[in-house]
């Protein structure tokens, strides 16, 4: 199903010529073939396949364009992309894809073009990228720039309507705010509804880039995050100190510490501490 010459039964994570191990999903693409992570086949079937993808930035980071998952299998028939804002001690959804969003997750289907300003914190299930193995069926998005769109226009041309509401509205703020994602995959692409348990040796998960476009949250304290021990660390300016450049420094607290703040546009007011 999909593509016949993927493994060809010959995978083998104990031979590195054969083996198609997690760091595979984030290596330079434009190779050909393409290199790609693959699970285990579906061979306890009906028993769920589910597989966890969690990526881990140790950062509060912030989203700056589409998160774009590509497959080298269909996408999956269903998956829920999650977010985490404490180090993955918890976890909450951000999106659901399926196949069939009411089956799956007894939700009615939606886009985010249904969504508007007043509604784009809103938790959907689109059934936009699960088709199984049709075509252009291989890449999946969570949707950031058609969100900003709401606030910024179609082109995203006005920018600081963009930030004023992002300057304004704190729960907006922290919806493209993470520490972390993980990507559940809970059904793989079928091909049908029902699976012939004589194909399930095709059913399987198989990724080959994700993408993550974003930047270190530092409170508009920072201009730019260096690595520190393998953890990244804002650069503070304006007298203050943290990974997040969350508070004043021991002798600059005369005022309470405030965040940095795009408005007036477009220098911004920088609220030193």
């Amino acid at each position: 199903q999909g593509n016949p010459y993927m493994c060809n039964n010959e995978c083998d994570a104990s031979t590195q010529e054969l083996a198609h191990p997690p760091e595979l999903m984030f290596d330079l693409e434009g190779r050909h073939p393409s290199t790609f992570w693959q699970s285990t086949t579906w061979k306890d079937y009906p028993k769920p396949l589910h597989v966890n993808i969690t990526l881990s930035w140790n950062k509060t980071i912030e989203l700056t364009d589409n998160i774009v998952i590509t497959f080298e299998s269909g996408c999956p028939d269903q998956m829920i992309l999650e977010k985490s804002l404490d180090y993955g001690r918890t976890w909450q959804p951000y999106q659901y894809y399926a196949t069939d969003c009411l089956d799956a997750f007894h939700m009615d289907p939606k886009s985010v073009r249904d969504l508007s300003q007043h509604t784009v914190l809103e938790i959907i299930c689109t059934e936009e990228y699960s088709t199984g193995y049709m075509t252009n069926s291989k890449i999946i998005h969570f949707e950031i720039k058609d969100r900003f769109a709401f606030f910024a226009g179609p082109r995203l041309h006005n920018m600081a309507s963009l930030y004023g509401q992002l300057d304004t509205t704190k729960k907006l703020r922290d919806f493209f705010t993470i520490t972390g994602l993980r990507i559940r995959l809970l059904r793989p692409a079928s091909g049908e509804i029902y699976v012939d348990e004589q194909h399930l040796a095709c059913c399987f998960y198989a990724i080959s880039d994700i993408r993550v476009y974003e930047r270190c949250k530092c409170n508009l304290h920072a201009t730019g995050c260096k690595e520190e021990n393998k953890r990244l660390l804002c650069e503070c300016e304006h007298n203050t100190t943290g990974p997040d450049c969350g508070k004043c420094k021991k002798n600059y607290q005369g005022r309470p510490w405030s965040p940095g703040s795009y408005l007036p546009i477009p220098k911004g007011t920088a609220n030193i501490c």
